[in-house]
C-alpha cells in the first residue's frame, strides 16, 4: 500500500546517545524487591513535590528538558506528570493557573485532556475537543517533537486517514527524526488493530531501525511490532526468521545500556516477554539478569490484570526451564492474546 511509505521519510539527521552510570547486579532480586513503573531519579523528587501540591520542581525538570533539547526524557516525564495529574491535578491546576502559556504547562496539559477521553467508547469524537490543545502545544516551541507524537496518538484515536497521519510524521521527524515516541506513536497507526497490518508494521519497524544510531531505542522497535504479532492471534504468518531478528537486535541494544538502568527497562521487559513466547530461555534470563529491579507495565499488562504478577510468575518459569541443546533455536507456536489493542 502507497501509504506506507509516506510515514517512511529518509532520517538524515543523528541522535544523541544517552548514557547511564553502571549499577551492580549481583543477582535476581527477590520477588520483594522489585519495582512496577519505578520513577527515575529526576522524575522521582517532582513527584513527591508534586503530592505535596509543590509544582515548582516540575516546572523546571521541564525548562531543563527543552533548554537541553532532551526530547527523549521530556515525553517521558510529559507523559509522567500527565498520569500523576490524572489523580490529584490541583498541583497542576496551579502551576497551569500561574503560567497559562507555558509550553511546559500547555504540553502536560494537553497530554492530560487526551489520556482522559481515550479510554471512552466515545474517544473519537471526545479527542476533538484536545485538538486546539495539541496545536497550541505545538506552536509554543517549534523545536519540540512531544506534541507532534501526542498528534500522532491523537490522529490514530480519532481515526484520521493515512494521508493526514502522514503529513504529521513528517513534521515530527523534521524536528527528530529518531524520536522514540514519535516512532511508538507511528508504530501503533500501522498495527492490524488500527489502521494498517503486520506487514505495514514490520516494513515500518525494521526501516526505522536500519536508521537509527546504534544506540537509539529505535532500535526495540521491531521488537515491538513482534509483540503486536505474537498478541494478536490473527492475520497471515509472520515469518519466524523475521520475529527471531527483531529479537537479536533488541538484545544488542540492551547489551549497550548497563544492568539495572531504569532507561531501557521497557524494552528489556518487553525482550523477556518476545524471548519467551520465541522459547529462547537463556536469552530470557540474561535480560532478567539486567532488568534488575526494575518491571514496566508494559508488555505485562496487555496480558494479564496483574502486571506484576504476571512478570514474576513468567520469570519463575523462565529460572525453570532446562537450557536448549547447543545450535538450536527453538520455534514455538503462538500464544497469549493481548487484552489491549494499544500496543
Amino acid at each position: 500500500m502507497g501509504c506506507t511509505m509516506a510515514l517512511l521519510p529518509p532520517f538524515i539527521r543523528p541522535s544523541r546517545m544517552r548514557t547511564a552510570a553502571p549499577r551492580p547486579v549481583a543477582g535476581p532480586p527477590a520477588d520483594d524487591e522489585v519495582f512496577l513503573d519505578a520513577p527515575d531519579e529526576r522524575i522521582a523528587p517532582v513527584l513527591v513535590a508534586a503530592a505535596r501540591g509543590d509544582h515548582g520542581p516540575a516546572a523546571e525538570l521541564l525548562a531543563a528538558t527543552r533548554r537541553h533539547a532532551d526530547w527523549e526524557s521530556r515525553d517521558r516525564y510529559v507523559m509522567r506528570l500527565a498520569s500523576f495529574a490524572r489523580c490529584r491535578d490541583e498541583w497542576f491546576e496551579n502551576w497551569r493557573a500561574a503560567a497559562p502559556g507555558n509550553p511546559d504547562v500547555l504540553l502536560v496539559g494537553a497530554q492530560l485532556a487526551v489520556r482522559r477521553v481515550w479510554d471512552s467508547p466515545a474517544r473519537a469524537e471526545l479527542l476533538r475537543s484536545t485538538s486546539p490543545l495539541i496545536t497550541a502545544a505545538a506552536r509554543s516551541d517549534d523545536r519540540d517533537p512531544v506534541p507532534w507524537r501526542l498528534a500522532l496518538d491523537h490522529a490514530r484515536g480519532s481515526r484520521a486517514g493515512h494521508r493526514y497521519f502522514g503529513e504529521l510524521w513528517e513534521a515530527a521527524v523534521r524536528r527528530s527524526p529518531h524520536h522514540h515516541g514519535c516512532h511508538v506513536a507511528a508504530l501503533k497507526y500501522l498495527a492490524s488493530a488500527w489502521h494498517g497490518s503486520h506487514r505495514e508494521c514490520f516494513d515500518f519497524a525494521e526501516l526505522a531501525a536500519q536508521d537509527a544510531p546504534s544506540g537509539s531505542l529505535v532500535q526495540a522497535l521491531p521488537l515491538r511490532a513482534a509483540f503486536a504479532y505474537l498478541t494478536d492471534g490473527c492475520g497471515p504468518e509472520v515469518p519466524r526468521e523475521r520475529l527471531h531478528a527483531a529479537a537479536d537486535r533488541t538484545v544488542e541494544l540492551s547489551a549497550r545500556y548497563p544492568a539495572a538502568d531504569p532507561w531501557p527497562a521497557e524494552i528489556r521487559n518487553l525482550a523477556v516477554y518476545v524471548l519467551v513466547r520465541l522459547g529462547r530461555h537463556e536469552d530470557a534470563r540474561e535480560q532478567l539478569r539486567l532488568t534488575g529491579p526494575y518491571v514496566t507495565s508494559f508488555p505485562w499488562d496487555r496480558v494479564s490484570d496483574d502486571p506484576l504478577g504476571r512478570f514474576l510468575e513468567v520469570r519463575e518459569n523462565a529460572r525453570r526451564t532446562p537450557p536448549a541443546e547447543p545450535g538450536q533455536r527453538p520455534r514455538n507456536g503462538r500464544g497469549d492474546r493481548a487484552r489491549s489493542v494499544d500496543h
